[in-house]
């Protein structure tokens, strides 16, 4: 006799927050389906079901890590508040990002970093950039918003690469220098 299907609806985002777990546990190179099957509780074949490539997985579990700063980004309201002080909102949303679990800005750009050596994520990283810069053109012109996605990327990485300390105010001052020299 046949075993009944077990309707599982979430399984598919399980697997994809157990690509996750494991990823921001052992890095990328620890991933495999197996790995996140065990992670997932769910059987081997539901990860290859899902995603029959660990590219795929990767794409999902990198377009769910960049849900946390694009909507962080898109819900503050100095984007939608032309008198608010852009350069300084930006760097409290990095002091607050960066303040956050470390080891989850650290597997954010782990992903994102991982597109220079597996094709099947660049499309996905180019998706992270241009949501940011389309939330910053609403208040910056199209070229601005692409140095300040730039900026905010090199002193987010400067900072994780160092061990340093985010300092919030010189964030703040190099970015209104960018946002000054519009054309």
């Amino acid at each position: 006799m046949a075993r009944a299907r077990r309707y599982d609806p979430e399984r598919r985002e399980r697997i994809v927050d157990a690509a996750l777990t494991v990823a921001g546990r052992s890095g990328i190179s620890g991933l495999s389906h197996r790995t996140v099957a065990a992670e997932a509780d769910v059987p081997l074949g539901s990860t290859t079901y899902h995603f029959a490539s660990l590219d795929e997985l990767l794409v999902a579990a990198l377009r769910k890590a960049n849900e946390g700063f694009g909507r962080l980004l898109r819900e503050h309201p100095a984007l939608t508040d032309p008198d608010a002080d852009l350069a300084a909102a930006l760097a409290r949303l990095l002091a607050e990002w960066l303040g956050g679990e470390r080891a989850r800005v650290e597997l954010e750009y782990e992903l994102y970093l991982a597109a220079l050596r597996r094709p099947a994520l660049r499309p996905v990283a180019a998706e992270w950039g241009e949501s940011v810069v389309a939330a910053l053109a609403h208040r910056t012109d199209p070229v601005t918003a692409r140095a300040l996605v730039a900026v905010m990327d090199g002193i987010c990485l400067q900072v994780l690469l160092t061990d340093g300390g985010y300092d919030e105010e010189y964030a703040r001052l190099v970015l209104a220098r960018i946002l000054r020299t519009e054309a």
